[in-house]
């Protein structure tokens, strides 16, 4: 039987029990009966290269079709969290929000389709939703990152787009160390609000050592973190068709054709943000005899970000004034023009979010005989999160007084949204005048009958997000020799999870009302010279909602939305699953691999409100609940050849889910009613008085069949080629769209009737929800190679370059009526580069990544998230360390200094129409980050 002899460092790796790592449950047991451990002592390669030698060993030994990063590179480039490290990695691209790399995409799907782990649990995220926001976990806490793109029957975070296991320390077979991170951050942007600084830092401590004759293993972390981020915003409300009722080509100097469409309003800021995240992370392994392992897992992190956003609300031709000449028209697009006046709306918004988590795990591990193991895993994690988020008005005067003055422009598009300037013949107003402007909204967007039309001074959002999963497994597992059989596992998963959503909001009214007053305390002045604009008063709004200032009015009295968005889903899940383990010769070809089967039972609740409102507009509630109970069977088969020495076929076929949004999943309905005579009357439901919008809590898992297949070339220790095509046939898509409903059960006849007594004609209507049973496809090429260029030159010791390329294509059936067929996440291309150089301590990396467009969600009203389209970009990151371990020195040999810059080329994030690029919805800039760091091992 031929067997190709274990690479040194895979070898090495295995030998270690992972000792970079913790090994998750449903990690591939390996025999290492015929390592060497001879030759395993020569192995002790660090740095750069020392890194990508583990990751490459943890891809040679898995069956799965995987991608590893290793500790040496998590924490160099860039080192504020983890999702940078893992979006520069085949088949994976990051998604930037607000300046920081937070969303993560695994071939095509964004992190709500993708699980994540923590040391093999389910780890739960800190967002409105299941996918992690992994910009909030610490580098210093990891230590091995896999990323599962097909699965295996043990795995319980299986999901459509793939999984993400992050692995802590264990500490028993760890280096004994005492080390001290320390990093002062600056932007390259001074801060344009005079109550941020630019200034930043973190310093973590982490410690690993054993004690009691090697029988207790603890590593502990804790780090600490503030990082400021600069940012210029614009947002264009969208993009009006040209009115011609009023003669419109007669009134402007060029010619304007029909279908024409102008930019109908902005609101665009300087935002400054502080982010401070405080972390800490212990493991502790108890290994009291031979057959006994025990070990406790505790991660808590908390963190406060606050920013404000200080700028302008302006509306434009059409939507804010009828009042505008067109000068310009490009192929369907007004580039330049101006109007007569808007009142501008001073906006000195500001948001603080918090949340913390806390996650706790205890793993015992008994070894039964040489054979059979027995592993039973409890944990437990909760999330607690809140965010506070404050709209301020101010502006000329309160809406409605007279002698106001009004704000004229001109104005020119770009590529970066628009470009204003002075009105040719009407003088500019000054927004930075403290005589002039008022803590009073100039507009009239007050809800009746709860506010008087002027009384809205503001507003705030304040939903409130809980979250709580408790997991209890059980597992068997053992080595057999029934024939190609060599490894069977059994276990059973019980999981208990709980999300809700308290979406509190208020109208603000200044206590001057219905006067004007001057704002309490200016700060100074922000400026707008990114659109042209000199700029506008600054203020302390949260401060002030705070202190009790502002009057507040419950927003839930009148804004069906508010109940329509509480709610609570519980969801219990019980999986069984089986896997044997494969090993086999084909020929001379060696086979290994993994067949199994995992059947998951769900049993899922939730509770909500059913809202309408009554004639006067207050809303009327009453709660509901709704739910299911099914099962799923998900088969999976992994297969890994050994073709030649060092040379991989990797084939996976297997049937996978998401589970359910966890919004999409609440029981809640708003009822809408008209009470318009006319559509009370009619027997044409398109314009009947029935509307509204639902949850659905019946929803079923998303669901794939995937087909994965790879070649994977390992011709050194850190060097190698691999080319992988996927194929992902959706059997079951989740999409918004409208139904035709009976709202019999909501009919109260002495409310709903027309001005004279009409009953309605119909008791049907449409509704907006979200409906399971659509279909479609994701297909992609994956290209990745890792090159030591000592290979070509020994002169080029030091140097090396990894990268990857990923070609997808992909469609999800369009919802009727509608048009949008693609995936959250999905990028047709995407590209990956990291260019180094390690040589006698000195360090020198580039790294480089770009995608095309693609769909996301960004908060709407009233902090809801809804869909934008981004155009992509490419984010190039740089670093430049000494290592003094090589120095000679010998009170300095612990210590390494690094410099780093992200986001180098300072690139823009920007959102446009899906038809016409050049109608930018958001443009944002947020300048490049230094990093100045030192780490000091004892």
């Amino acid at each position: 039987m031929k067997q190709f002899k274990p690479n040194l460092i895979k070898a090495a790796l295995i030998s270690g029990g992972m000792a970079f790592g913790s090994a998750p449950a449903f990690a591939q047991d390996a025999n290492t009966d015929a390592v060497d451990e001879a030759n395993l002592e020569v192995i002790q390669v660090s740095g750069i290269r020392g890194s990508l030698q583990r990751a490459q060993a943890i891809k040679m030994d898995n069956t799965s079709i995987v991608e590893a990063l290793s500790a040496e590179d998590i924490g160099k480039l860039p080192d504020t969290s983890i999702a940078e490290s893992i979006a520069r990695l085949p088949g994976v691209t990051g998604e930037r929000r607000n300046g920081r790399t937070s969303g993560i995409s695994v071939r095509g799907f964004n992190e709500n389709y993708v699980g994540t782990s923590l040391n093999g649990r389910e780890l739960l995220g800190m967002g409105d939703n299941r996918g992690v926001e992994f910009d909030l976990y610490p580098t210093e806490i990891i230590s091995n990152i896999l990323v599962y793109k097909t699965p295996e029957a043990g795995m319980t975070t299986q999901n459509i787009g793939g999984s993400i296991d992050l692995q802590t320390v264990k500490p028993l077979t760890a280096e004994s160390t005492f080390t001290v991170n320390g990093t002062f951050e600056k932007n390259a942007e001074d801060s344009p609000n005079p109550d941020f600084d630019n200034d930043g830092h973190r310093i973590s401590v982490n410690f690993v050592d054993q004690f009691a004759n090697d029988t207790i293993g603890l590593a502990l972390t804790v780090a600490s973190m503030e990082s400021p981020r600069q940012e210029q915003h614009f947002r264009g409300w969208g993009y009006a068709g040209v009115n011609f009722d009023n003669e419109r080509r007669d009134l402007d100097p060029v010619e304007v054709p029909e279908g024409t469409v102008v930019l109908g309003g902005h609101d665009s800021f300087q935002r400054s943000a502080m982010l401070e995240r405080d972390s800490i992370a212990a493991v502790v392994e108890w290994a009291p005899t031979d057959k006994l392992n025990i070990q406790l897992d505790a991660l808590y992190i908390d963190f406060v970000e606050d920013d404000v956003r200080r700028g302008l609300e302006e509306g434009g031709a059409e939507w804010g004034t009828s009042a505008y000449t067109i000068t310009g028209v490009e192929n369907g697009l007004v580039t330049s023009g101006y109007s007569d006046g808007f009142y501008s709306v001073v906006r000195n918004d500001a948001r603080r979010q918090e949340a913390d988590l806390t996650t706790v795990g205890i793993n015992a591990e008994y070894q039964i005989n040489d054979s059979w193991t027995l592993e039973l895993d409890y944990s437990t994690g909760k999330v607690e999160k809140e965010i506070v988020d404050v709209e301020s008005y101010s502006g000329v005067g309160r809406a409605g007084t007279e002698g106001r003055p009004i704000t004229a422009r001109s104005w020119e598009m770009t590529s970066s949204g628009v470009m204003f300037s002075d009105h040719p013949t009407i003088a500019p107003v000054d927004l930075t005048d403290p005589t002039l402007i008022s803590l009073a909204g100039p507009q009239a967007w007050g809800a009746r009958p709860l506010l008087e039309s002027d009384a809205q001074d503001g507003f705030v959002n304040q939903p409130l997000f809980e979250e709580e999963l408790d997991t209890l497994r059980f597992d068997v597992k053992g080595y057999v020799d029934w024939g190609v059989v060599t490894g069977l596992s059994a276990g059973v998963v019980y999981s208990d999870r709980s999300k809700s959503k308290d979406n509190n909001g208020a109208y603000l009214t200044a206590p001057s009302y219905p006067g004007n007053a001057a704002i309490p305390e200016v700060l100074g002045v922000t400026n707008l010279n990114f659109i042209g604009i000199d700029g506008v008063l600054a203020y302390d709004s949260l401060g002030l909602f705070e202190s009790g200032y502002y009057i507040e009015s419950d927003a839930s009295r009148v804004q069906n939305d508010r109940l329509g968005d509480t709610y609570t889903v519980d969801e219990e899940l019980l999986t069984l699953y089986t896997k044997l383990d494969l090993e086999m010769e084909v020929g001379d070809i060696w086979v290994r691999g993994n067949v199994g089967l995992q059947v998951v039972s769900a049993d899922q609740e939730s509770t909500g409100f059913s809202a309408t409102s009554d004639r006067d507009g207050y809303t009327i509630a009453s709660p509901v609940t709704g739910g299911a109970d099914y099962t799923d069977v998900l088969p999976t088969l992994n297969l890994s050849a050994e073709v030649a020495e060092g040379q991989f076929v990797r084939l996976g076929l297997s049937k996978v889910i998401s589970r359910p949004r966890m919004d999409d999943m609440r029981p809640n309905t708003q009822v809408t009613f008209s009470f318009n005579d006319n559509q009370i009357t009619s027997p044409d439901i398109e314009n009947g008085p029935w509307g509204g919008s639902a949850g659905n809590p019946e929803l079923r898992p998303l669901e794939a069949n995937q087909f994965d297949l790879a070649y994977e070339n390992y011709f050194a220790d850190t060097g190698y080629v691999a080319v992988s095509f996927f194929y992902k046939d959706i059997k079951n898509w989740h999409r918004s769209t409208s139904i035709v409903a009976d709202f019999t059960e909501f009919y109260i006849p002495e409310l709903h009737q027309g001005s004279e007594g009409q009953t309605p004609v119909l008791f049907t209507g449409q509704v907006s929800s979200v409906l399971d049973g659509f279909e479609g496809f994701v297909r992609g090429y994956e290209l990745q190679g890792s090159l030591p260029f000592d290979m070509i030159h020994d002169s080029l010791e030091g140097f090396g370059l990894f990268a990857s390329a990923t070609f997808m294509d992909g469609e999800v059936d369009a919802a009727p009526g509608q048009t949008e067929t693609r995936i959250p996440g999905l990028s047709e291309e995407s590209y990956s580069m990291t260019f180094f150089y390690e040589n006698a301590g000195f360090e020198f990396r580039l790294a480089a990544t770009k995608r095309d467009q693609y769909l996301t969600e960004e908060r709407g009203t009233s902090l809801a998230l809804v869909d934008a389209t981004k155009q992509g970009g490419t984010l190039v990151d740089a670093q430049i360390g000494y290592d003094f371990s090589e120095s000679g020195i010998e009170y300095l040999e612990g210590l390494r200094v690094t410099l780093q810059a992200q986001n180098l080329t300072d690139e823009d994030d920007i959102q446009a129409s899906a038809a016409d690029g050049r109608q930018i919805t958001q443009f944002q800039t947020y300048g490049t980050n230094y990093l100045l760091g030192f780490n000091y091992k004892f």
